[in-house]
């Protein structure tokens, strides 16, 4: 009886670790056939790339940061696993939501946003001091930010 009870609590949580940590991670962008779940754009430029990993195990892709945002604003959270971007060098994903951002009107992303990503607040600062201009974002500043063509 003993042994039945231990091997049942075992069970319980084995199955209650498998439930609560899974872990999500950016799969490869395939010009030829990914197109923007926003815009429909080809993901010519895989350096600006963004994508949504589902819960379902779907990924949703985008060609730019201002498509990923508007379509996360849209979304039902439940359904959200993680979200990506690509950084500034375009060879690294970061998490979207711990990213930093630095737009200036005169950067160039696919969608003409102006918004690129860094891994750190520092690596965004130094970009700012280094190019002599943008503007240092976070990830709670794409809520309010004017997403459109910024010319």
């Amino acid at each position: 009886m003993k042994k039945r009870w231990l091997v049942g609590i075992f069970a319980i949580v084995l199955c209650l670790q498998a439930c609560g940590n899974k872990e999500y991670k950016p799969r490869k962008i395939v010009s030829e056939t990914d197109i923007c779940k926003i815009c429909n754009m080809s993901i010519v430029h895989k350096e600006y790339a963004g994508e949504i990993a589902l819960k379902n195990g779907d990924y949703e892709i985008f060609d730019d940061l201002g498509c990923l945002v508007e379509y996360m604003k849209d979304m039902d959270e439940d359904d959200l696993g993680k979200a990506f971007i690509k950084d500034k060098s375009g060879k690294k994903w970061l998490d979207v939501k711990t990213a930093s951002y630095v737009y200036d009107k005169d950067i160039w992303t696919p969608m003409s946003y102006g918004v690129i990503a860094f891994q750190t607040k520092d690596k965004a600062k130094k970009y700012i001091e280094k190019e002599g201009k943008g503007e240092l974002l976070s990830y709670s500043d794409l809520d309010t930010f004017k997403w459109g063509v910024h010319h």
